[in-house]
């Protein structure tokens, strides 16, 4: 991973965590009623969700700036395993939309799912907290994608009524306008490589080298 070439990006993206920050300690702010967020609550570290290119690049490279020798071996573990219940998850999505299901229902399904982050450790506290993902950050205040809203299960949020909310598409949009940016910095020759999404687990496991960013001579 070439650091010297992806460094300008993880700033920039790093100015988009710091956005997200400061848009959650807002609403909380604001609606401290309804906020229920708090250290060692980990109802959205067992929520699926994946990641871009930008974010993978930046979970991959902290995890394994952070983490050496045993630690990273039994963290590396809790990944795989994870991603291996993820998989038969995405599995039978895929299986269900073949045979018809509508695509609603599935994301319904999958929205109900439980899978336990490999970064959530015993304590019930984040293992790369400071470097984590940017829809972790907006857990727990409104938030809408497609024009449908959300919002944590635990909050006091109150249906019909009128809240701030962050419209996850336009958050999504700059990410991918990133790892965009980023795949035509690095001249890969995975022109589509900008458009990928993995699970945070998977990104934690994958050797980001030359060969499989698409720029090995």
């Amino acid at each position: 991973m070439n650091l010297d070439l992806l460094n300008p990006f993880f700033k920039q993206y790093e100015e988009l965590l710091k956005t997200a920050d400061t848009i959650f300690d807002k609403v909380k702010s604001d609606f401290p009623d309804c906020v229920k967020c708090h250290e060692k609550c980990s109802d959205c570290c067992h929520a699926l969700f994946d990641l871009t290119l930008i974010e993978a690049l930046y979970i991959n490279h902290h995890f394994n700036e952070k983490y050496k020798g045993e630690k990273h071996q039994a963290l590396t573990e809790k990944a795989d395993k994870a991603d291996r219940q993820i998989y038969k998850i995405k599995k039978k999505a895929y299986k269900d939309l073949e045979a018809g299901k509508k695509e609603d229902d599935i994301l319904a399904e999958i929205a109900e799912e439980r899978v336990r982050c490999p970064l959530l450790n015993e304590l019930e506290m984040c293992d790369l907290y400071e470097h984590r993902p940017i829809t972790c950050r907006f857990y727990g205040i409104p938030t809408s994608i497609a024009g449908k809203g959300h919002t944590c299960g635990k909050s006091a949020f109150q249906k019909g009524n009128l809240y701030p909310t962050v419209n996850l598409d336009i958050i999504q949009k700059k990410l991918y306008d990133l790892s965009d940016q980023i795949v035509k910095a690095m001249q890969s020759k995975y022109i589509r490589l900008s458009e990928m999404i993995i699970p945070l687990s998977m990104a934690m496991i994958t050797s980001y080298d030359d060969e499989y960013l698409g720029i090995k001579e």
